[in-house]
């Protein structure tokens, strides 16, 4: 249990706390090891026994470990799992994706994302920015509130009723311009128009001059992602929008059937 669990050049902040590194080094320390007893941990760490008990039964708590009843050694817990399982899923929906969103980017040259549901937010895990000019800005990396977004907005459209008011239990939404939806009945109506349809639309809902189109897509297990085409208003014709919603519903479903 000598290893290093520094990466190379990194630098230490300027006011770190010790009490979360130790907890940190412990969960590296599974890269190696198995199993971690309490004394290996008081003895790697530099510290009693009394702490590293009271690190490892925090870890214990939030499910980073587990204490094995036989050996009462500690072992990875399902938090870290979960985690580990989140970053593969993420990784492999965005190799996965990327081919079908490059294909609209080529179809429309406006830009286009892929968003996941994070609880009221949606986060937009990959983009391909619009090869106009004038063009909407990638918004890879953000979070914004799904009700303003036509992503977000398409993937609520697959819960159900009771879970969508459970995610949404107040009556008043937060707004982010004039147009956004701002009260739950207008977005439990709008949801519902959603479903029928198969797609949504957000008309400079999440930002001013942006209007987009989303459609749902839904894992064979049951993840649920959304890819969306934005445009800026001034180009977004009649003509330009059912051209928009057909492709992006097909490509949908189409990326819908070979994701995991």
């Amino acid at each position: 249990m000598s290893r290093s669990t520094t990466p190379p050049g990194s630098v230490p902040p300027s006011y770190p706390i010790e009490s979360l590194d130790n907890a940190l080094r412990l969960l590296l320390l599974f890269e190696d090891e198995r199993q971690i007893r309490l004394t290996e941990a008081s003895n790697y760490l530099g510290v009693a026994s009394s702490t590293a008990h009271r690190l490892l039964a925090t870890l214990q708590y939030r499910g980073f470990v587990r204490q094995n009843p036989a050996t009462r050694a500690y072992e990875p817990g399902p938090a870290l799992s979960s985690i580990a399982m989140a970053i593969m899923v993420r990784f492999e929906v965005r190799t996965a994706a990327r081919p079908y969103l490059e294909r609209l980017h080529r179809e429309f040259a406006e830009t286009v994302h892929l968003g996941r549901l994070d609880g009221q937010n949606v986060t937009f895990v990959d983009s391909i920015e619009g090869a106009r000019a004038v063009r909407v800005v990638s918004r890879a990396g953000r979070s914004l509130p799904a009700h303003a977004t036509s992503s977000g907005k398409a993937m609520l459209s697959t819960m159900d009723e009771e879970s969508l008011r459970a995610l949404y239990p107040d009556d008043e939404l937060p707004g982010l311009t004039a147009n956004t939806l701002t009260t739950w009945r207008a977005l439990e109506a709008e949801v519902a128009t959603v479903r029928t349809r198969g797609y949504a639309t957000s008309d400079e809902e999440s930002e001013e001059g942006v209007v987009s189109i989303a459609a749902p897509v839904v894992s064979t297990s049951g993840q649920v992602f959304a890819i969306n085409i934005s445009v800026p208003k001034h180009r977004m014709t009649k003509t330009l929008r059912k051209e928009i919603v057909v492709s992006i519903m097909a490509t949908a479903e189409e990326l819908s059937a070979v994701l995991l």
